[in-house]
């Protein structure tokens, strides 16, 4: 993707203020801008304070002012970048029409449709035209044989308003990208670059924002060896930087190492601050169900269907969820468990972007129970099956969570009579409401033997504080009282480390 869309800021690029004379062409590369420290050294400058945070004040502890720099830090690498404009492009996908590279599950047809709904995704981003076009060397630097590849060159230059082509391939290399737009006139996205972009667009905290962040950094070292050869040829070679001993370009690429290093640092606290609220559930001992699935299936809708969350807005787009949001909810049996919303998965997702969100996506490991949804309408359906678990298994999940997994097939709404293929899949309308009550007991079957979680019913002496403890500790379902003696039977679902815990307290 051009520096102008994804590349955020402007950089001075040397000591004591002197600025060199290549920066025009190179400062939207730069990770931020630079300032001159006391000692002479780059460093970078400080930004606004974040959000909520009170005004720097004399007598601060060191500690503090460090706290408050790397708060900073923190807000600088988050900021947006520029406004990309609007796009007006034409989609082409290389089709493989055999061979190993041949897709086994899916139509060219179908491909480029999900290409164009990638497109459609974006504010402002229009699809001019399609088109499919046969290859035998995707991997090769035109992607296409000579007269295929003269048909599209014909085709974009028939197109007056064109400000760019999709290709609808995983990843682009640098040199081919650079042939491509030399030969076209016009930007060149690949799909990472796509997706890349409809993630920073639907990213809302500070978390996903960072993980963007993250999975932009082999972008920018790729962008920047292109640029920075690009110099070269026009001036002869890098330039030293005021006997700094250093050249141009190691000092950008220092400089990305240096922001890629923040940014995962600042992920790793995260991370430790969720593994925290982690550990605070577990002692509550409340069930965690992850619900996954393939992007747009429905998984949002659906929670919000379980759970009767009226915050939640689901929208009919990709990738709307980005973010990982927890829901409370409750099974037939009144247990309280905590719906975990998910980002949605994609075919050919690079792996510089699920790496990025990894760090996220571990949480699904110390789930109880795994709800995979799959959009049973869509065409692509076992193609979005086997896309999904295979993300899955990447995961190094427990193997007890992998055998454990309830698949739903949502959207039968738009499926006349529809009669499952599968006899352990739940068929539900998380937007209609339909086969929800068969969903929850599923759920909350598997839950119970998974948690060790046991439903008993419990002789209470009311003038005591077992009934209060069953209250707190377990979930009480019924309490049968009986007046004449002054007891209780009380139905309870409760862990067996907590009735071991009342039976030590209460001895019968």
């Amino acid at each position: 993707m051009g520096s102008g869309l994804l590349l955020r800021g402007a950089a001075a690029l040397c000591a004591r203020g002197l600025r060199a004379a290549a920066a025009c062409r190179l400062c939207p590369l730069l990770p931020r801008p630079l300032s001159t420290g006391g000692s002479g050294c780059l460093r970078a400058a400080p930004g606004p304070p974040g959000r909520g945070e009170p005004p720097r004040s004399v007598g601060r502890g060191k500690g503090a002012a460090h706290s408050e720099e790397e708060e900073e830090d923190l807000e600088e690498l988050l900021a947006p970048g520029p406004p990309p404009g609007a796009q007006r492009l034409l989609v082409v996908h290389p089709a493989v029409k055999w061979g190993v590279k041949k897709p086994q599950l899916t139509t060219a047809e179908l491909q480029v449709a999900e290409a164009v709904a990638l497109i459609n995704t974006l504010h402002n981003w229009t699809v001019l035209d399609k088109i499919i076009l046969s290859t035998k060397t995707p991997d090769k630097k035109f992607i296409f044989g000579k007269g295929n590849f003269q048909i599209l060159t014909e085709k974009i230059k028939g197109l007056p308003h064109i400000t760019a082509v999709f290709l609808n391939i995983e990843r682009l290399s640098p040199l081919t990208k650079k042939e491509l737009e030399d030969a076209w006139g016009v930007t060149v996205f690949d799909r990472y670059t796509v997706v890349l972009h409809i993630f920073r667009c639907n990213a809302r905290t500070k978390e996903a924002k960072l993980q963007i962040a993250l999975a932009e950094i082999p972008l920018l070292r790729t962008n920047l060896k292109n640029e920075m050869s690009h110099l070269d040829q026009q001036r002869g070679g890098s330039r030293y930087i005021m006997g700094s001993g250093e050249t141009f370009m190691e000092m950008q690429y220092r400089l990305l190492k240096e922001k890629e290093f923040k940014i995962r640092n600042a992920l790793e606290k995260l991370r430790r601050k969720r593994s925290v609220l982690r550990t605070q559930r577990e002692r509550r001992e409340f069930p965690v169900i992850s619900v996954m699935g393939y992007t747009n299936c429905g998984k949002t809708t659906l929670i919000k269907a379980l759970t009767g969350d009226e915050g939640l807005q689901p929208q009919d787009q990709l990738f709307a969820t980005l973010d990982i949001t927890a829901h409370a909810g409750y099974l037939p049996s009144h247990l309280a468990v905590i719906y975990v919303d998910t980002i949605g998965f994609l075919s050919e997702l690079p792996h510089d972007l699920i790496e990025s969100f990894s760090a996220t996506l571990e949480d699904v490991a110390y789930s109880d129970l795994i709800v995979h949804v799959r959009d049973i309408s869509h065409p692509e359906t076992v193609l979005q099956k086997a896309s999904v678990l295979s993300v899955l298994k990447n995961l190094n999940l427990p193997s007890h969570l992998l055998d454990s997994v309830v698949e739903v097939h949502n959207k039968v709404d738009l499926i006349e009579w529809y009669q499952s293929p599968e006899t352990n899949a739940i068929a539900v309308s998380a937007l209609l409401g339909y086969g929800l009550e068969e969903l929850k007991e599923e759920i909350e079957r598997i839950v119970l033997k998974t948690t060790g979680k046991r439903i008993l019913t419990i002789k209470v002496n009311l003038a005591g504080p077992q009934l209060s403890w069953l209250y707190k500790e377990a979930t009480v379902q019924e309490v049968d009282v009986m007046p004449e003696n002054g007891t209780a039977n009380v139905k309870v679902i409760i862990s067996n480390s907590a009735l071991g815990k009342y039976k030590k307290l209460f001895p019968q």
